[in-house]
């Protein structure tokens, strides 16, 4: 492993210990590298979240906005780990002073009843493979000041994740219309962020197709058990400290957080 590797990884384990973000590191990883150092990075600190007694539950994956992606100059999505200190119940409170400038978006989250081990995934494999799917929010952070953030700098830092909350109404997938699904996310009694299924890369299932394929060609298929994010079906919004939101979406129920003062 490449010494700029572990120092950019030890620099936003320190941030994100400390609440203190840092000045963005993309560039410290070249500008003609591939997206591969930056999972390095990322891949540094998963593994000391495990040395640590961490437990992975999950994967979570990122711009799969089409808009968000032209935007980074990309054309595929990126992905973070989930561990389970990371998972919060529904209407549960988070502290806000463990996270430095946080915010929501609303997804989709699937949970899989089979592992996903083929290189190459179908539509049908994700559908099998899945034991139900639940409204959720996440909660993204990131360690690099004001989200001055690169493609490199969102992969290294763990895709942006801080925690995630899932709803408590399981559904099967043939009773969701996941293209057409309508979400409305509130603040109080404020709309704040409204989309459809389909602001996922059309449908979610393809950004779990993608996930899929990618995990095995890292080594770290997903498993029996593992929750998936899928991806913000509108907006993201900022979080201050005492503020509550709630999201609902057609046919998945609702699922609310709230940040302590």
């Amino acid at each position: 492993m490449a010494a700029t590797e572990i120092s950019i990884a030890d620099a936003l384990y320190k941030a994100e210990q400390n609440q203190q973000p840092i000045a963005p590191i993309g560039e410290l990883l070249g500008e003609t590298e591939t997206v591969d150092r930056a999972y390095a990075v990322q891949d540094i600190n998963t593994q000391r979240a495990l040395n640590q007694g961490r437990r992975l539950v999950g994967k979570k994956i990122g711009l799969t906005s089409f808009a968000v992606q032209k935007q980074l100059g990309v054309d595929s999505p990126d992905f973070g780990m989930l561990f389970a200190d990371m998972a919060f119940v529904d209407g549960q409170t988070i502290p806000f002073q463990k996270l430095i400038q946080p915010k929501v978006e609303a997804e989709i989250a699937l949970v899989l009843k089979s592992s996903l081990t083929h290189s190459q995934h179908s539509v049908a494999d994700i559908i099998a493979a899945t034991d139900y799917a639940v409204a959720a929010i996440e909660v993204v952070d990131s360690r690099i000041e004001n989200w001055k953030i690169s493609l490199l700098d969102t992969v290294a830092d763990n895709a942006s994740s801080a925690a995630f909350v899932l709803g408590t109404q399981k559904v099967q997938l043939a009773d969701v219309d996941l293209v057409n699904c309508r979400m409305q996310m509130t603040r109080s009694d404020e709309v704040v962020s409204e989309g459809l299924g389909k602001a996922c890369l059309d449908n979610p299932l393809n950004a779990a197709v993608w996930l899929a394929d990618e995990m095995v060609r890292r080594g770290r298929p997903l498993k029996v058990g593992d929750i998936v994010l899928t991806g913000a079906l509108g907006p993201m919004v900022a979080v201050k400290a005492g503020e509550e939101f709630k999201v609902e979406i057609e046919g998945f129920g609702s699922v609310s957080v709230r940040f302590s003062a």
